[in-house]
């Protein structure tokens, strides 16, 4: 099969590979859709070290091909979403109720990280019984993938905020997961959602989905303007969606005493992150910092789903660019460089 792998630190290619083998609690998919996301971009430029020949992508649906001999509730060619997040429910962390940190930390990330990932004809599929979820008729494949990580992600990153109902929230970056955190804000009831972002199109997206308020990070100090349109007080949650220093400190800063802090980014860059001490009362401010990783299994995927077939949530308007798979070097590259007014580049396999 064909496989489009990270050879190297700042290099890939295609590549042929075998068609993986399910074990008897595994599925192997054949793909249909997959998206390129900016974790890609990360893992290329060595955020989590060196890889060689490893499959990139973590996003995607398809068709069962092949099912482990223990699997029950499936059968080959269901339509089918997989989560980027594949724990295996048997561990310590899982029992625990931290599922995307199965067995370690991050350990339910496994695709394109310690095992090859989607951006191929056909990928594996571990623990499949709690990992496979079948696609309703009514949801499209280009649809249904964003629940594997975009949606999942950006409402944990909601989910995680505490936002009391009719509270305020200030999200930070508006990319794909900061416009998910933005209707997941909206769906759980905040009465004031402020959206910082500085790109147009991203701003009118965000508008789409629920924020109340935009400020331009370019144009004002957006901690500033976001104490204005609180009178002062700051928001009782931020969502940091960009995992970059300036975003999480302005979070920090933005947050009034008592509030939540909820960090949804990928920090894919150097040693550490600083706390602002002053905005975090000097360790003593009453501010809680949440972090996670998007939390995956059928039943989150299940509810995800259920959202997009109720009308309550269409990821669709997401999708600036598609791509066939041939072309999927050129998507990540615009991903990378978010030129052409990328936001999500979306891959289609024959």
């Amino acid at each position: 099969m064909r496989a489009f792998v990270m050879r190297g630190i700042g290099e890939t290619g295609f590549t042929e590979k075998p068609i993986p083998e399910p074990g008897p609690n595994d599925a192997v998919v054949k793909t249909t859709r997959a998206l390129i996301c900016t974790s890609d971009v990360h893992t290329l430029r060595g955020g989590i070290g060196e890889r060689k020949n490893l499959t990139l992508g973590h996003e995607a649906v398809g068709v069962i091909a092949r099912l482990g001999s223990e699997v029950k509730g499936f059968k080959e060619g269901d339509r089918v979403l997989v989560g980027a997040i594949t724990p295996d429910f048997t561990c310590e962390n899982c029992q625990r109720g931290f599922s995307s940190q199965c067995q370690h930390m991050l350990g339910g990330w496994r695709y394109a990280n310690v095992k090859d990932g989607v951006f191929a004809d056909y990928f594996h599929v571990n623990d499949a019984r709690a990992n496979l979820t079948a696609i309703p008729t009514t949801i499209p494949d280009e649809v249904a993938v964003y629940c594997a990580d975009m949606l999942s992600t950006g409402f944990m990153g909601a989910e995680n905020a505490a936002i009391p109902l009719g509270g305020s929230v200030a999200i930070f970056a508006q990319g794909p997961v900061g416009l998910m955190a933005t209707t997941g804000a909206r769906l759980l009831g905040a009465g004031r959602i402020i959206a910082v972002e500085g790109v147009p199109r991203r701003q009118e997206l965000a508008r789409h989905f629920g924020a109340d308020f935009v400020v331009d990070p370019s144009a004002v100090d957006s901690v500033e303007e976001i104490l204005r349109l609180t009178d002062g007080e700051g928001v009782d949650s931020a969502i940091e969606c960009l995992g970059a220093q300036v975003t999480f400190e302005a979070c920090v800063k933005a947050t009034r005493p008592g509030g939540t802090i909820s960090v949804a980014g990928y920090f894919g860059h150097g040693d550490s992150v600083e706390i602002p001490r002053i905005a975090w009362g000097l360790g003593m401010g009453g501010k809680t910092i949440r972090t996670g990783l998007c939390p995956g299994g059928n039943v989150r995927m299940g509810r995800l789903l259920r959202m997009i077939e109720a009308g309550r949530v269409d990821p669709s308007p997401l999708t600036t660019h598609t791509f066939p798979f041939e072309e999927v070097g050129r998507g990540l590259h615009l991903m990378e460089t978010k030129e052409d007014g990328m936001i999500k580049p979306l891959i289609t396999f024959n």
